[in-house]
């Protein structure tokens, strides 16, 4: 599954990756998300931070445990995690445009287990709702940026 989406923000490039970047203060600037731990390096991502986040996910709360395997000042950043028997990425770029800055994040899941990939059929029928969770978090973070 592969999902990517995009948002424009009236912010600079820096603004915006720094709230995109700072995972103290992403449970108040994230709906969706309850509770996050920073379990390793700097809660100003780099590549190694790794957190526990929990989210409301389809009506209920998951806990799921994700690093930063990538990153680029004010370009972009790569998330990974593995669950129930999946790797996931998110992949985060910022591109500065006419009076802003674009960020597009791509999120791929990929199955690893038999039972994963079984499972992943059943993933087409979330594309749609795991697109909406990923359009959410991007207006969370543009009312951040742009107040």
């Amino acid at each position: 599954m592969k999902i990517s989406s995009s948002i424009t923000i009236k912010a600079s490039i820096s603004d915006v990756f720094d709230v995109f970047t700072d995972l103290n203060k992403t449970p108040e600037r994230v709906s969706e998300i309850k509770s996050l731990e920073v379990l390793e390096g700097p809660e100003k991502l780099a590549v190694g931070t790794k957190w526990k986040e929990t989210r409301k996910v389809f009506g209920k709360e998951e806990t799921e445990t994700m690093w930063v395997s990538e990153l680029k000042k004010n370009e972009s950043y790569t998330v990974d995690a593995e669950s129930h028997g999946s790797k996931y990425r998110s992949v985060i770029t910022f591109k500065e445009v006419d009076g802003g800055t674009e960020v597009t994040w791509t999120f791929t899941g990929t199955p690893q287990t038999f039972g994963a990939k079984v499972m992943s059929i059943m993933f087409i029928f979330f594309a749609g709702a795991t697109k909406k969770l990923v359009d959410k978090d991007l207006e969370d973070l543009k009312k951040a940026c742009e107040s």
